[in-house]
């Protein structure tokens, strides 16, 4: 196991060390250490060695839960007395709703009207209150505002929340101890509460060494957009498949991921669909759109070029399963 000292210097980030330690710890007994899988097919078509750390194996079905239990457990007292509000798509709802449970305390889900089925039922069965909105980025937070105001609910939100992306750090954390040799992570990017705490929880564990990216649909491509721009941009709606990455960047991840991460990675909509079909069949596992974001640029013949590595014989590639919820309809 490696040291829980950081390798890297993270004073310029809100988000501390100790921090991220501290979130650990305090999900740790919580949710699960999830595996992390190999597949000597999938190696071969991306001519790299690929770790993919499983967080459709994880509870809720997602990595959500870890930033979710971190910010709920971390309440006071008088906050929990509130309740909680929240929106979103699907696997961050679920995990608030989950950790709300776990608490005892009431939890008010805000979900788009086209929301997966399979994540609403989720919701309901954990507990939470889901009120429906239109599925844009404004209906959805007026909508949760409104809830706020009249419940007193203490708002978690999905991704601009230092509690929320310490406990997304966990995931890198605990993959870089288990493989310290690693010369690239790559995760989706939809908010930037998963690609920022994978930036903060791999650097954090083993400095500028290893290289972080985000993996993002050209259909959703603020994140891309807004780092080669340099300045925030918005994404109103959006149509990719990829349900779990249609919001866009706050202030607060885009400010981490311009200090930290190494780049956006695009992938097609195509992309996504060959690369979640490879898992399925290859290595026996159920993930979701969003979660095959992540692999799809290494399987391109461009992909040693796009994370750097395109002098390096098979590199080292931890890869984030975001999530396995998807609706399977016989």
């Amino acid at each position: 196991m490696a040291t829980t000292e950081p390798a890297a210097n993270l004073s310029t980030s809100p988000i501390t060390w100790s921090a991220i330690v501290e979130a650990h710890e305090r999900v740790r007994p919580r949710i699960h250490r999830t595996p992390v899988l190999t597949s000597e097919s999938l190696n071969k078509l991306a001519d790299a060695q690929l770790f993919f750390k499983c967080e459709n194996l994880q509870k809720t079905g997602s990595f959500k839960i870890r930033g979710a239990a971190n910010a709920i457990l971390s309440l006071s007292e008088e906050e929990a007395r509130r309740g909680v509000v929240t929106h979103s798509s699907g696997n961050h709802a679920a995990a608030v709703a989950c950790a709300a449970r776990w608490r005892r305390i009431a939890a008010f889900i805000v979900m788009p009207k086209n929301a997966p089925p399979v994540k609403c039922r989720a919701v309901e069965n954990y507990g939470g209150k889901i009120t429906f909105c239109e599925p844009n980025v404004k209906s959805r937070a007026e909508t949760a505002a409104k809830i706020q105001a009249e419940t007193g609910a203490v708002m978690v939100h999905p991704y601009d929340d230092d509690r929320i992306i310490a406990g997304q750090a966990t995931a890198a954390k605990e993959l870089l101890e288990e493989l310290p040799e690693l010369d690239a992570v790559l995760a989706p990017v939809s908010g930037g509460g998963l690609l920022s705490g994978t930036c903060l929880g791999a650097k954090g564990t083993r400095g500028s060494v290893v290289r972080v990216y985000g993996c993002e649909p050209e259909r959703a491509d603020d994140a891309y957009r807004s780092l080669a721009s340099g300045k925030l941009q918005a994404l109103d709606t959006s149509d990719t498949m990829a349900d779990g990455l249609r919001a866009s960047l706050a202030p607060r991840t885009f400010a981490i991921l311009k200090k930290n991460v190494d780049g956006i990675l695009l992938v097609s909509e195509q992309e996504i669909v060959a690369a979640m079909k490879l898992v399925w069949e290859r290595m026996k596992i159920v993930i979701e759109p969003s979660s095959a974001v992540a692999l799809a640029p290494l399987l391109r013949s461009s992909g040693h070029t796009e994370i750097g590595m395109a002098a390096t014989a098979k590199p080292k590639v931890g890869i984030i399963v975001s999530g396995g919820n998807v609706e399977l309809k016989v």
